[in-house]
C-alpha cells in the first residue's frame, strides 16, 4: 500500500504510543537516534530489546509480546527475516501500524499485515519522514 503525505501526518498525529524494536541503547546509531527522537517530540517509545532491562530510564521488554500496555505503532529496527514473527505479535497486540526502518523490506509480511487491517509501511525513516513532513 502506497502512504500520501496526509496519510503519514495523520499516523503521526494521531497514534502516540510506539514500541521500538531493536531500540538501540547507542544513541548514535540510527536504532538509537530515532527513538529518542520521537521522545523528544513527545510520543511514549516502548523499548523492546531483549539485551536490554532499561533504555533512557523506560523499561525494555524482550519481546513485542511482552508489552503489557496497548500500542499503536511498532518501529522495525531489525533484519527483514525477522518481520513474520513481529507481524505475528503486533497482529496479537492489535497494532494500528508497523513501520519498517530505511533499508528494511518483507513484502510477504506486509501482505499478511495489511490482511489485517494493519498499515504497513516499509523502507522509510520515523525520523526523516517526521522532519519532511513537520520541519523540526
Amino acid at each position: 500500500m502506497d502512504f500520501t503525505d496526509d496519510d503519514l501526518r495523520q499516523i503521526f498525529k494521531n497514534y502516540r504510543t510506539i514500541a521500538t524494536i531493536g531500540f538501540s541503547k547507542d544513541p548514535t546509531k540510527w536504532a538509537g537516534l530515532v527513538p529518542r527522537f520521537l521522545i523528544s517530540k513527545g510520543y511514549n517509545v516502548i523499548p523492546v530489546n531483549p539485551m536490554a532491562d532499561e533504555i533512557e530510564g523506560r523499561k525494555s521488554y524482550h519481546q513485542l509480546s511482552e508489552v503489557p500496555e496497548p500500542i499503536e505503532i511498532v518501529e522495525v529496527f531489525r533484519p527483514a527475516e525477522e518481520v513474520p514473527s513481529i507481524v505475528d505479535q503486533a497482529i496479537g497486540k492489535k497494532v494500528k501500524v508497523i513501520w519498517l526502518q530505511k533499508g528494511i523490506v518483507n513484502d510477504e509480511a506486509a501482505e499478511i499485515a495489511e490482511s489485517h487491517g494493519i498499515a504497513f509501511i516499509q523502507d522509510a525513516c520515523m525520523y526523516e519522514e517526521y522532519r519532511r513532513l513537520f520541519g523540526t
